[in-house]
């Protein structure tokens, strides 16, 4: 009996308005396996994030999580089917302690509080020694340090990553992935939209390049590195500069 995967877009269009984003987007992301989507400024990468996660309902073709059909399905649904998702901004909630901030996750699961911090604090032992801070006051790789830990705890199946680089130091970064490769190597399937494509090239198993809301490329690192080059000749630097913004109805493309 095959294993389905863990994510799967099949001919995927979508739009806001009058205008065309996503323009047949065809993906898939194997069980357990870590998968950075990349391109230029404007390519569709966050958009497909927003469908995948609910937020944008396509206009046409399936969205699959774990073998599921989950077009227009609700949030709670999405959460039963094993999707989790941390956006660009982390999502915390700043007036919470870290501690308050990992116990809401057990109303989500069967979990204990003394478990649910245990397995957190083993994977981020930083956050234990700050598990009365407020959330707000921690730096922002610390803040992407617990949002991390939230998504971990509610054993996803499936965890969606949108820029978890932004503005923050080289080193920073370097122990954020450290992370997301401990997270993958628990059997959870990644898919990562980042502006430093060779930093989440350095940790995936796969890669798709994608432009104009198509998928260009798709395969391992290596196969998709030329592509990578042509895709953001002209754009932003593949290292160290921030994706600029496009807004087309107030949403990020």
């Amino acid at each position: 009996m095959s294993i389905a995967p863990a994510l799967e877009l099949i001919d995927v269009h979508a739009a806001y308005g009058r205008i065309e984003v996503l323009r047949g987007v065809n993906l898939v992301v194997p069980p357990g396996s870590v998968f950075a989507l990349l391109g230029p400024n404007g390519a569709g990468k966050s958009t497909t994030l927003r469908v995948i996660s609910g937020r944008l309902t396509p206009r046409s073709g399936c969205v699959h999580v774990g073998g599921n059909h989950v077009n227009g399905a609700a949030p709670a649904a999405l959460v039963r089917a094993g999707l989790c998702t941390i956006p660009e901004g982390r999502a915390i909630f700043p007036n919470l302690t870290v501690a308050e901030n990992l116990w809401i996750t057990t109303h989500a699961s069967k979990k204990s509080q003394e478990d649910t911090l245990d397995r957190a604090f083993a994977a981020f032992p930083m956050l234990e020694d700050r598990r009365t801070q407020v959330a707000g006051t921690l730096s922002g790789g610390q803040q992407q340090m617990l949002a991390l830990a939230r998504a971990l705890v509610t054993d996803p199946a499936l965890l969606l990553l949108d820029e978890i680089s932004m503005g923050l130091a080289p080193r920073i970064v370097a122990d954020l992935y450290d992370s997301v490769s401990h997270m993958a190597s628990q059997g959870i399937a990644i898919l990562i939209v980042e502006q430093l494509a060779r930093v989440a090239l350095a940790v995936a198993d796969y890669a798709a390049i994608m432009s104009h809301g198509r998928i260009q490329t798709a395969g391992e690192p290596a196969d998709v590195a030329d592509a990578l080059e042509s895709a953001y000749l002209g754009s932003a630097s593949l290292e160290g500069r921030s994706e600029r913004t496009t807004e087309v109805g107030h949403a990020r493309i």
